[in-house]
């Protein structure tokens, strides 16, 4: 499983002065791009991101260059059997950029086992924190890592599609693909 290197997580201000590597991935929802530190994979920004320059209110990036590095290329190999059907875990290293809180919110998505679902209150259990279902609401909207930090698998307490930062449509194809290469799944919605 990916883990957040929490001993040394980069903090809002330190990620803006690192230099960072980025790379497009071609998906099945269009380009993706990557970005990594030299820790491990920082962000994964949507075609919707980079249209609308949105990303810039999602995830804090700092100084980016386009190449390549061991982590691009670990995460290019693992989306690409992820996408294939072949990887239910990741096991590259991450290296977010966040608050303690929310690194704690993304830790937790990645305990959401592949082909199922949970909700924001039962994250929030899981952290220790019942009441505060809005701050990991809050925390997951602002996933720099989402497929690889699972925040797809997280639903409204009513079993609804909630905020996904590639689309509604997106996270229900995300979920439709587990679930299809999920033994005995037909759909986790």
């Amino acid at each position: 499983m990916s883990t957040i290197t929490t001993d040394d997580h980069a903090t809002e201000s330190a990620a803006d002065a690192e230099t960072l590597i980025s790379a497009d991935y071609e998906a099945p929802m269009g380009t993706l791009t990557l970005v990594a530190s030299e820790r491990g994979l920082r962000a994964i920004l949507w075609p919707s991101d980079r249209s609308a320059n949105t990303w810039r209110d999602r995830v804090k990036l700092g100084q980016v260059t386009t190449g390549s590095n061991r982590i691009l290329d670990q995460a290019i190999a693992e989306l690409d059997e992820y996408f294939a059907g072949t990887r239910t875990v990741f096991e590259l290293p991450l290296d977010p950029s966040g608050t303690d809180f929310q690194v704690q919110a993304w830790s937790a998505l990645a305990e959401v086992p592949y082909g199922e679902t949970t909700t924001y209150g039962a994250q929030a259990a899981r952290l220790g924190r019942p009441t505060a279902v809005r701050a990991v609401a809050s925390a997951n909207g602002r996933n720099p890592i989402s497929i690889v930090l699972p925040c797809h698998r997280i639903i409204g307490a009513d079993g609804s599609l909630t905020g996904f930062a590639g689309g509604l449509e997106w996270k229900r194809w995300l979920l439709d693909h587990e679930a299809a290469h999920s033994p005995g799944q037909q759909s986790l919605l």
